[in-house]
């Protein structure tokens, strides 16, 4: 009985997870196809473009990371891997990421004018953040290697995109699936975790240290995984959390993009980084927010 119990949970966070996984694809696909376009027919000028758009282009990254869908944080940590994007417009986009939160406020019949009030908060935040990140950046000159280009993701994955009679669509598709591989291994692993030692318990571990539970929830959202969206909106729900402790977790929680960003940029200690940083960040305006006594 106890045996069967398990594999029922097994097979269902299996099921999720497969499910989870194979809705990145499409994002993932088409984020690369438009890299080989990039470096196939325009070569380093269209890269050179969008590389000084992408200084300027925090709002946009705000913006789009507030659609409900993680793989627009996957597809910025790629874009960012190969050179396109600033660290700053990157953090914008996991900070504005919201994952799990708004098909659970909807569900919830949550008043559309608190929802309202926190993804505008988001984006406030996530685009001063990434624009700060930048200007702090140049002046303090931290090693965010400006010299990323496409060819280093090729080369690590193995593409065999360098050959220019080789298709595009080949080269995306060699990325995309060693990607989702990658996505799919951890994030099992981690919902299994969370599956089987319960939302409940993590719910009294919040709960039984208050003063820490804006640092616990920034550190929960941490993890690369929809559970941890869906626990902390849950709980602020049912009332166990504050409004600047909901906004630690979902500011901090980018969906699989810091796993996407781990995989495919070869600079670890700048992952480290932009992971501390994006911790920090969301620590920092959690207190923020509670010491304003901000509500939504």
């Amino acid at each position: 009985m106890y045996y069967n119990v398990r594999m029922t949970v097994f097979m269902d966070l299996l099921m999720d997870t497969i499910k989870d996984t194979v809705t990145l694809i499409p994002f993932l696909f088409i984020t690369y196809l438009v890299m080989e376009w990039l470096e196939r027919k325009t070569e380093d000028q269209s890269v050179a473009l969008l590389s000084r758009i992408g200084k300027f282009s925090h709002v946009l990254g705000a913006g789009i990371g507030l659609i409900p869908q993680c793989g627009f944080s996957a597809g910025a940590a790629s874009l960012y891997s190969g050179g396109v994007i600033t660290a700053g417009t990157l953090l914008a986009v996991f900070l504005s990421t919201s994952d799990e939160m708004i098909p659970i406020f909807l569900s919830s019949s949550v008043a559309p004018a608190t929802i309202g009030k926190i993804l505008a908060a988001k984006f406030v935040i996530a685009l001063i953040s990434g624009i700060v990140v930048d200007a702090a950046s140049h002046v303090i000159r931290y090693g965010f290697h400006a010299d990323k280009h496409i060819h280093d993701l090729c080369e690590r994955d193995h593409c065999g995109c360098e050959d220019e009679e080789g298709s595009i669509v080949h080269s995306a598709l060699v990325h995309t699936l060693k990607i989702t591989g990658f996505i799919f291994i951890v994030s099992l692993a981690l919902s299994l975790l969370l599956g089987y030692a319960g939302e409940e318990s993590v719910a009294s571990i919040l709960t039984a240290v208050p003063v820490l539970a804006t640092i616990l929830t920034g550190i929960i959202g941490l993890i690369p995984n929809c559970a941890a969206s869906v626990v902390i909106t849950q709980m602020y729900l049912e009332g166990l959390l504050t409004c600047g402790q909901l906004m630690s977790g979902l500011l901090v929680g980018a969906g699989v993009g810091l796993l996407v960003l781990f995989r495919s940029n070869n600079h670890y200690k700048e992952n480290v980084a932009i992971t501390a940083t994006l911790l920090g960040l969301g620590i920092f305006w959690g207190i923020l927010i509670d010491m304003l006594g901000i509500t939504f």
